[in-house]
C-alpha cells in the first residue's frame, strides 16, 4: 500500500462537536473528509475505518464499519484512517422510589448510565448505584446543560410534575411507568391542566417500555432499559425525543397548601378512595374548613373542580 506524502503512520487527531480538529491527519484533501466522518460518528456512536484511495472502491473489499472513498488529492497513495467516537456516558433520570424504580437504578447503573434518583423521601442508602440521590422535584430546572434519559417511576405519587417539568426541558427520552388507563389520565391532565402541546405530548412514552410480556419489577426495568437503548443507537421507530421544540414559557402556577387546621386533614382521597399516608401527603386542598389529601394531583384537581361531586352536602364551586 502506497503511503501519501500529506500523512505519516501513527498520525491522529481530535474531532471537536464543533467540527474543528486539533492534530493532523493528512492535507486539506483528506481531512474535511475526515472531520465530516467522526461528525458522523458523534452522531451514531458508531466507529468506521476510512479507506481513502485514487483507486474506485471494490465492492469485494467492503466490510462492516470499513467506509471507501475515492482520494482526490494529486499526492496520490492510500490513506486509512480510524475513526472513534468518544462519547459522556448518558444520563438517567430516575423519579420515583417504588420497586421498578429501583431496579431500574441498578440495571442503569450496570449498563453505563449515570444515574440520578429524584423524590422527596429518597434515601441514598437504598440506592448505592445512584451518582445522585435528591429530594428535588422540579426536573425542569436541574443541570440546563444536560440533556436526560428520564423515567418516571412515582406510581401515582407526583407523576403529573414530574411528567410535566420533563417536557418542558430538553431530554433524550421521556418515560412514564404506569398502566394504560394510568397513562390516558395523565396525558389529558397534561394537556388540558398544564397546557402541554400535542407536538410534546408526543415524545411521552406511557406506559414505558418495550412490551416482553413482563411481570417483576424487575422486568419492567427490563423493559424500560430496552427502549432507552433503542432510542440511543437511533433504532426506535416511535418519536422519543422532544427535539427542537422545547417550551420556553413559565412554569405553570402551583397551589400551595392550605395553610392552617393542620389538625383536621382527611387522609381518605374523596376522589379515588385510596389512603394517602400522612408522612407523605404532598397534594392538599381545603374545602369548607376540611383539609383533604389526595394521592395525586390529578384527584386534587378533579375535587377543586367539583368538590359536590365527592363530598356530600357540598355546594359546587361552578354554581
Amino acid at each position: 500500500m502506497q503511503r501519501p506524502t500529506s500523512a505519516r503512520p501513527g498520525a491522529h487527531g481530535i474531532v471537536h462537536p464543533d467540527g474543528t480538529i486539533e492534530g493532523w491527519v493528512g492535507g486539506s484533501c483528506a481531512q474535511p473528509v475526515v472531520v465530516r466522518e467522526a461528525l458522523l460518528a458523534l452522531g451514531d456512536g458508531l466507529p468506521r475505518l476510512l479507506r481513502l484511495s485514487r483507486d474506485p472502491p471494490s465492492l469485494g473489499r467492503r466490510a462492516d464499519g470499513v467506509v471507501e472513498l475515492v482520494m482526490t488529492c494529486h499526492s496520490g497513495g492510500t490513506l486509512e484512517i480510524y475513526v472513534e467516537p468518544h462519547l459522556p456516558a448518558p444520563v438517567l433520570w430516575i423519579a420515583g422510589t417504588t420497586p421498578i424504580a429501583q431496579a431500574l437504578v441498578s440495571l442503569g447503573a450496570a449498563a453505563g448510565y449515570r444515574v440520578s434518583v429524584f423524590d422527596p423521601v429518597a434515601d441514598p442508602s437504598a440506592f448505592p448505584t445512584a451518582e445522585r440521590v435528591s429530594a428535588e422535584t422540579n426536573l425542569r430546572r436541574l443541570d440546563p446543560g444536560v440533556v436526560p434519559y428520564v423515567v418516571v417511576a412515582t406510581q401515582g405519587q407526583w407523576d403529573e410534575e414530574a411528567v410535566s417539568a420533563a417536557l418542558r426541558r430538553e431530554a433524550a427520552y421521556v418515560g412514564l411507568v404506569a398502566s394504560p388507563t394510568r397513562a390516558a389520565v395523565v396525558r389529558e391532565y397534561l394537556r388540558s391542566e398544564e397546557r402541554i402541546p400535542d407536538d410534546r405530548l408526543a415524545a411521552l412514552r406511557a406506559p414505558a417500555g418495550m412490551d416482553i410480556g413482563a411481570e417483576t419489577a424487575e422486568e419492567v426495568a427490563l423493559s424500560i432499559l430496552a427502549e432507552l437503548v433503542q432510542v440511543r443507537r437511533g433504532r426506535a421507530e416511535f418519536v422519543a425525543a422532544p427535539g427542537p421544540a422545547t417550551m420556553a414559557g413559565t412554569e405553570p402556577g402551583r397551589t400551595a397548601p392550605p395553610l392552617g387546621a393542620t389538625d383536621d386533614v382527611v387522609y381518605l382521597d374523596p376522589v379515588c378512595g385510596m389512603t394517602v399516608d400522612p408522612a407523605h401527603a404532598r397534594h392538599l386542598a381545603e374545602h369548607a374548613g376540611t383539609i383533604y389529601a389526595f394521592c395525586s394531583l390529578g384527584c386534587r384537581t378533579r375535587f377543586v373542580r367539583e368538590p359536590a361531586a365527592f363530598v356530600p352536602g357540598s355546594v359546587s364551586s361552578e354554581a
